[in-house]
C-alpha cells in the first residue's frame, strides 16, 4: 500500500487566517501553520500535496508555503458545503490511490521517535487498509469530536477494529454504541485530524453529496462509518499529542510545545521559569 499522496483541508470560512499565523517549529524556524502541517506530510513520506482552500486564497497561501509551495497543489472549494465535501474537491487528485489526509487547524507533537504522521502512515502499510488517528477523550468533550466504537485489535497494544462512528455523539449515544473494551470509564476514542484513508472514501463521498440536499452540508463521518461496514478500517492511538489551534490560546498552546519539544527547549523552559519569576514578584 504506497501512500504518496495527501489532502489538507483548509477551507473552513470562519478559519481562513489560521493556516498564515506564524509558529517556530522545532528546528528553531519560523514558518507558518500551512508550512509545518505541509512539511509533516511531506515528512512522513508523501510526494506531494493538494490543499483545499477557499476561492481567492490560493495566492496568500502559496506565499505562506514558501519553498514547499512548487510540492503543493490547490483545489477550491466553491461554497461551504462541509469537511466531507472540502475532502471530495481532492478526488480527481487522489485519482484512486489511497491518500493521507490532515487538517490545517491542528499540530501533531510526536512523543516518539518517529513522527505521528510517519506511525500512522507505518500502521497503513503494513494492514493495508484505513487508518485514523484517534485521542482517548472524556465524554465532556464528545460534542466537538467524531468518536469510534469498535475493539481492541488482537495482539496490538495501540490499534482498534473501527465497527461504528458517530459525529460529535451525545454522552448517552456514546454509552450505547461507542464503547471500547478497555478504556477508562467516560472516556471514548475520537478522531485527532489525522487519516491514512482508501480511495473508497471518495467514492463514498459523491455517493453521500448525491442525495445531500443543496443547502445541507456533506460531512466525513457518515462516509467514515459507511467505510467501517465495507472494508477492514483501523483506529490508532499514536504516540503524540494533538494541538488544535483554533481554540482559545490554541497558538499559544501549540507553540509552547513545539518549543519545549525543538532544539531551543532548555533556553525556553529557562525564559518561562524566569517570567513566571518575575511575575510573582511582580505581585508580593
Amino acid at each position: 500500500m504506497e501512500i504518496t499522496r495527501a489532502v489538507v483541508t483548509a477551507a473552513g470560512p470562519g478559519q481562513r487566517h489560521l493556516p498564515v499565523q506564524t509558529l517556530v517549529d522545532q528546528d528553531g524556524e519560523t514558518r507558518s501553520l500551512l508550512a509545518i502541517v505541509v512539511g509533516a506530510a511531506l515528512a512522513g513520506g508523501v510526494e506531494e500535496v493538494c490543499v483545499v482552500v477557499c476561492p481567492g486564497d490560493q495566492e496568500r497561501y502559496a506565499a505562506a508555503l514558501g519553498a514547499l509551495a512548487n510540492r503543493v497543489v490547490f483545489a477550491e472549494q466553491d461554497e461551504p458545503r462541509g469537511y466531507g465535501d472540502a475532502i471530495l474537491r481532492a478526488r480527481d487528485f487522489v485519482g484512486g490511490r489511497p491518500f493521507l489526509h490532515l487538517i490545517s487547524d491542528h499540530v501533531f507533537v510526536s512523543t516518539a521517535e518517529r513522527s505521528c504522521v510517519e506511525q500512522l502512515v507505518a500502521a497503513a502499510q503494513q494492514h493495508e487498509c484505513s487508518v485514523s488517528a484517534v485521542v482517548p477523550t472524556r465524554e465532556t468533550l464528545l460534542p466537538y469530536f467524531g468518536a469510534v466504537g469498535g475493539k481492541r485489535a488482537p495482539g496490538t497494544a495501540d490499534l482498534f477494529e473501527i465497527e461504528r462512528i458517530i459525529e460529535k455523539p451525545t454522552p448517552t449515544q456514546a454509552e450505547q454504541e461507542l464503547v471500547v473494551p478497555g478504556l477508562r470509564a467516560g472516556q471514548y476514542l475520537c478522531f485527532s485530524g489525522l487519516h491514512v484513508l482508501t480511495a473508497s472514501v471518495m467514492d463514498l463521498l459523491a455517493e453521500l453529496a448525491a442525495v445531500t440536499p443543496p443547502n445541507a452540508k456533506v460531512e466525513l463521518s457518515p462516509a467514515l462509518n459507511e467505510l467501517a461496514r465495507r472494508e477492514r478500517y483501523l483506529a490508532m492511538e499514536v504516540k503524540g499529542l494533538r494541538y488544535a489551534v483554533d481554540t482559545k490560546y490554541g497558538l499559544l498552546t501549540a507553540q509552547l510545545a513545539l518549543a519545549l519539544t525543538g532544539r531551543d527547549r532548555v533556553e525556553v523552559l529557562s525564559q518561562l521559569c524566569l517570567t513566571l519569576a518575575e511575575l510573582l514578584a511582580g505581585r508580593a
